[in-house]
């Protein structure tokens, strides 16, 4: 049987879910989509001031009527270096959640730009076991577990609830 999985993530935020079938599918709808676990990337929690010692300006002052000039103080790489981090805690998790599944399917919807870092930190993990890998480049972090099976559903990336089947009426 496949193990479907699925991570949702941006930036600062990643959340995992497992689909897992009901008890009594005859009394009840499923599968459901349950949240196990989630992460938060503390870079990115940190207000901008607390992490740099000067609010970016964009350009040096200089006094009235001279020049001005641009300056680039690497922030978008040490920005890049902290999404990193956070992409490579994430495959770890990933790999620690789905260990233990022999056959399984991970559905990963993320923003663009964190979907780039963990893309390159799950290949190894995806060449290695038998995880069937899945992508959608959107940012569905905020949904509620039943509003993101019912639009994976949609995108046919995981399978559609059923409804409860009700025997002999």
């Amino acid at each position: 049987m496949t193990h479907n999985c699925v991570l949702v993530a941006d930036g600062s935020r990643a959340r995992f879910f497992k689909l897992q079938d009901v008890e009594f599918p005859e009394l009840e709808s499923g599968p459901n989509l349950t949240e196990i676990n989630d992460m938060v990337n503390p870079e990115k929690e940190v207000h901008q001031r607390d992490l740099w010692s000067d609010a970016k300006s964009g350009r040096n002052r200089v006094a009235a009527g001279g020049m001005a000039h641009g300056y680039d103080d690497h922030r978008a790489q040490h920005e890049d270096e902290y999404e990193r981090r956070f992409a490579r805690d994430i495959a770890r998790e990933v790999e620690r959640l789905t260990s233990e599944a022999s056959d399984c399917r991970l559905v990963i919807v993320a923003q663009r730009r964190i979907l780039g870092f963990l893309r390159s930190e799950l290949e190894s993990l995806a060449r290695q076991s038998r995880i069937e890998i899945r992508e959608l480049a959107k940012d569905l972090c905020k949904l509620a577990p039943r509003e993101l099976h019912d639009f994976l559903a949609r995108e046919r990336l995981l399978p559609k609830r059923r409804q409860p089947q009700v025997a002999g009426v």
